[in-house]
């Protein structure tokens, strides 16, 4: 399994982009940062984006990706995500208002498709094996465990403090990374709590619940850009853990 690092901040600018993630060429992890690291060709050969909550960073570039789609002729790209956040898609993102709905262009044969993921459950995306986890944040929002025949990935999605995504996680027998969130100092534990975030302190709480996995790769991902070198200063002084804060562009094979 190839993982790619399209976006991985918790906030926008020249030299930040949020979360999106790609699956040996063909499935994304959220949509904040496709169409602007991607070409064309590349973008059509996706089938799939698993989507882990509906907030903008996380669902942006669903749009311009559909209406590319569209154009570019194909099989239709699926958007697999929990039932909660397939409703709030449609209903204030794909509506005909904000953006055309998709699932019903052209007539014929739709551009988009949705796939409702069943939490706790085993699910099939496109050859891969999603099992989701909902997880701690203000909206509906699921962490999941992807797996193919060459690898297997954990991804927390926007989470704070949880419990079902660590029990998860120490019931797979084989897990090869994780992509764990953090995105405030410690001085804003408050803001991260209320928000659905970790601070590091609170992330080093959380990883003791991985249990005897002490030694699994966690990469870091969404930062807030304006927290930056703070939170980065505070991260490094978790040296008991196996953690590499992510960068734009970092490949991995797992």
């Amino acid at each position: 399994m190839d993982l790619k690092t399209l976006g991985c901040h918790g906030g926008e600018s020249p030299k930040h982009r949020t979360s999106a993630f790609l699956l040996d060429g063909r499935v994304a992890i959220d949509a904040g940062a496709i169409t602007g690291t991607l070409t064309l060709k590349e973008q059509q050969k996706i089938a799939a984006v698993i989507v882990s909550h509906a907030h903008l960073d996380h669902v942006r570039d669903l749009a311009i990706m559909a209406d590319t789609r569209a154009q570019q002729g194909g099989p239709p790209l699926t958007i697999a995500a929990t039932a909660g956040t397939i409703a709030t898609l449609k209903k204030h993102y794909f509506n005909d208002k904000l953006w055309p709905d998709f699932s019903g262009i052209p007539w014929s044969n739709p551009t988009v498709v949705y796939q409702t993921l069943k939490p706790e459950k085993i699910n099939d995306v496109c050859g891969y094996s999603v099992k989701p986890v909902l997880v701690d944040h203000p909206v509906e929002a699921a962490g999941f465990v992807i797996s193919s025949g060459n690898g297997t990935l954990a991804y927390s999605g926007d989470t704070g403090p949880t419990e079902k995504l660590w029990e998860l996680l120490r019931s797979e027998p084989k897990l090869d990374a994780l992509i764990m969130e953090v995105a405030f100092p410690n001085e804003q534990q408050a803001l991260a709590l209320k928000a659905g975030h970790h601070t590091p302190q609170m992330l080093d709480k959380s990883l003791q619940k991985l249990g005897r996995r002490r030694d699994l790769p966690v990469l870091l991902f969404h930062i807030k850009p304006v927290f930056e070198r703070t939170v980065l200063r505070e991260l490094a002084r978790l040296r008991r853990r196996n953690l590499q804060v992510l960068r734009l562009g970092d490949t991995f094979s797992l």
